[in-house]
């Protein structure tokens, strides 16, 4: 069994369903640490939120300085029945290694950890690497990566480039590195009207017919047509309600959630616009647009030396030709972004967040051999 079959069956065995830790970031850090990393452990709090621990590993010094991201809080399992086998037993079976966060994004975190102590091993001390791990990537997201980059940039830390081990290959591992995201905005769209009784409409003020006509304009609104780089945005309908359950009741309060993905024609303050543009259309009365809070900017990273450099230790290991794309939803990327460079690679996402999620072995030791010939390109020291 490789190193990094070793490091990603003790993760998956951590029940780390987001925001619970539940022993991930120690075998980490007491794992990194026995390489020479100097660890932090560091936990972030805000009001209304869940604390989150996360981690921060460092060996070298000096420049250049490469990050790697990633998260080992998983999305729950389901029902756990439904699995061949158990999500969190980290079976090797059909050769693959099953379990919840095998793809997303253990998986990654493993082979990365594989190749970074094989790397240090190998006796190069030019540079420094940091791993910066978070608990909440599939969560809230607010005392995760954001807090942990910024308590880095407190410290003196200055990163060259960074990469992010979410799964990105599509169809073969090797295929498809993430040079950016569409942004993301989620709001709710609040219509107040008169509760009273179904019988006696006159005395009340229905909602729900203003909110129908608001989302049939919405449903239809074409944003754009996308861009030379990003994909068309397109706005989505996530949920309905009102504040009654009652047959007979007309309700008081009407409201839907929605989240559009855009592209880098628009901003979250360019998109409010549009969106009280198309609404006042058609709306007979005042309405609320309620925001999420942390909206995601879209962003690209330009060709340069960091793609060129992954995009080789890819080409060298698989021969294959990774492709560049934006597509998807949104990754701790965008944090990242703000800070230097930053690409998104690893496993192929097939059946993350599914049932039954899992990596072939094959995959998994291929993944190690391209992050090892990346690091060994990056610092200068190419086999």
């Amino acid at each position: 069994m490789s190193d990094a079959a070793t490091h990603l069956r003790s993760l998956i065995a951590c029940r780390s369903v987001t925001p619970a830790d539940a022993g991930t970031q120690d075998y980490l850090a007491s794992t990194l640490a026995a390489a020479g990393f100097r660890i932090e452990r560091l936990t972030f709090s805000e009001a209304g939120t869940p604390d989150v621990g996360n981690l921060f590993a460092t060996f070298g010094s000096g420049s250049p300085h490469l990050v790697f991201g990633g998260h080992t809080d998983v999305v729950p399992p389901g029902d756990e029945a439904r699995w061949r086998h158990a999500p969190f037993a980290a079976e090797m079976a059909d050769g693959a290694i099953w379990g919840r966060g095998a793809v997303d994004m253990k998986g990654g975190i493993a082979a990365f950890v594989a190749a970074a102590l094989a790397w240090t091993a190998s006796g190069q001390r030019t540079g420094t690497l940091s791993l910066a791990i978070t608990g909440d990537e599939e969560g809230p997201g607010i005392n995760g990566t954001p807090k942990l980059l910024e308590w880095t940039k407190n410290a003196g830390h200055r990163f060259d480039a960074a990469l992010v081990g979410e799964p990105t290959s599509q169809r073969r591992l090797g295929d498809t590195i993430k040079v950016g995201r569409r942004g993301s905005l989620s709001g709710t769209i609040i219509v107040t009207g008169r509760q009273g009784h179904v019988a006696y409409p006159h005395l009340a003020d229905n909602p729900v017919p203003e909110l129908m006509r608001i989302l049939q304009r919405l449903e239809a609104l074409e944003i754009d047509d996308g861009s030379p780089d990003f994909q068309p945005s397109n706005l989505e309908i996530t949920g309905l309600a009102t504040d009654n359950s009652a047959f007979n009741v007309i309700p008081g309060e009407a409201s839907a959630r929605f989240n559009i993905r855009f592209n880098d024609r628009w901003t979250p303050m360019s998109l409010n616009a549009l969106l009280r543009s198309e609404i006042g259309n058609v709306a007979e009365r005042d309405l609320e647009v309620v925001y999420e809070p942390n909206p995601s900017q879209a962003f690209l990273t330009a060709p340069g030396p960091l793609l060129n450099t992954l995009r080789s230790a890819i080409r060298t290991v698989t021969g294959i030709d990774a492709e560049s794309s934006t597509g998807g939803g949104t990754s701790d990327a965008r944090y990242f972004r703000e800070y230097c460079p930053v690409v998104e690679f690893g496993p192929v996402g097939d059946t993350m967040h599914q049932t039954d999620e899992r990596i072939p072995l094959a995959d998994l030791d291929t993944l190690t051999a391209i992050y090892r010939e990346f690091l060994d390109r990056f610092f200068g020291q190419a086999r």
